[in-house]
């Protein structure tokens, strides 16, 4: 049996215990390490994990570790996790969840032949749907590429990528939620504008919003093709359409997407100075 340790139980690392424990890791094979004890007897009370304030005891006799802590913070948890990680039997896998932190930072403060993961994880994972972009670094076997994958594929669909994508892919999964979270806000403020009650506005736009990815998800169409579908000539979508194409929204998206790349790679180029400390993912 597979015994894995989440450094960080915030938000991130509580998703992906609790998609471990729903998978069928069993709890007792699930070390949690977080700076509160009290954090950690909430996680122990929900989940029968193991919980420690101690890092290192955390991943003694693991086999997978991942690291569910601010970018900032990383690189010196890993070096300070190290020793502890070589002395282990086995070769331990680190999987690290932080945006924008380069595999060869990783790599430069452990062992050489530790295999060391990046994944970019989203939100989404906290309700069981998210998707999580691996790559695998240079000591990484085909068997442990596919060991992490399988592990999070507890909390949504998996996808391996090359290192060099992973900016693009922070732009695109990463940090994408939030486009559409504030898409969801504007149409919600739309239908109020229109008189609609904010109750009904919110409820119309989120089961549309939802409705809409499922038919994209699993339908045979594409976004293209299902967005004609509903535009009738003459009638009230393409109106809409025009409007929203006058206004920019590609350009807008375009954009953003550009800036929030450009965003991980300047977090990529810092992570070799990141400060000490050990602030775990916020609750």
């Amino acid at each position: 049996m597979t015994k894995i340790a989440v450094i960080g139980g915030g938000k991130i690392g509580e998703a992906l215990i609790s998609g471990l424990v729903n998978g069928g890791v069993s709890a007792k094979d699930v070390h949690v390490s977080n700076r509160r004890p009290e954090r950690g007897r909430e996680l122990t009370d929900e989940y029968g994990i193991i919980d420690f304030t101690d890092n290192r005891q955390a991943i003694d006799g693991v086999d997978v570790v991942f690291l569910c802590v601010k970018p900032k913070d990383t690189v010196a948890v890993l070096a300070e996790l190290s020793d502890a990680i070589d002395n282990n039997a086995e070769d331990t896998t680190v999987i690290s969840m932080a945006a924008g932190v380069p595999l060869k930072s990783l790599e430069d403060v452990v062992s050489a032949g530790t295999p060391v993961v990046r994944v970019m994880p989203n939100t989404p994972m906290l309700v069981g749907r998210g998707m999580c972009a691996v790559a695998g670094g240079r000591f990484v076997s085909d068997d442990q590429l596919d060991q992490v994958s399988e592990l999070l594929d507890t909390v949504g669909d998996v996808v391996v990528v090359e290192e060099n994508q992973m900016d693009a892919v922070t732009a695109m999964s990463g940090s994408s939620p939030a486009y559409l979270f504030l898409v969801a806000e504007a149409m919600i403020d739309g239908g109020v504008n229109l008189g609609l009650p904010r109750e009904l506005a919110s409820q119309l736009a989120v089961s549309t919003l939802t409705g809409a990815a499922h038919m994209m998800l699993e339908g045979d169409l594409g976004p293209s093709e299902l967005r004609a579908n509903v535009c009738s000539p003459g009638g009230t979508t393409i109106a809409a359409v025009r409007a929203l194409e006058e206004n920019g929204i590609r350009a807008a998206f375009y954009r953003a997407t550009q800036v929030c790349a450009q965003r991980s790679a300047e977090i990529g180029r810092m992570s070799a100075g990141s400060a000490s400390g050990s602030d775990e993912d916020e609750d």
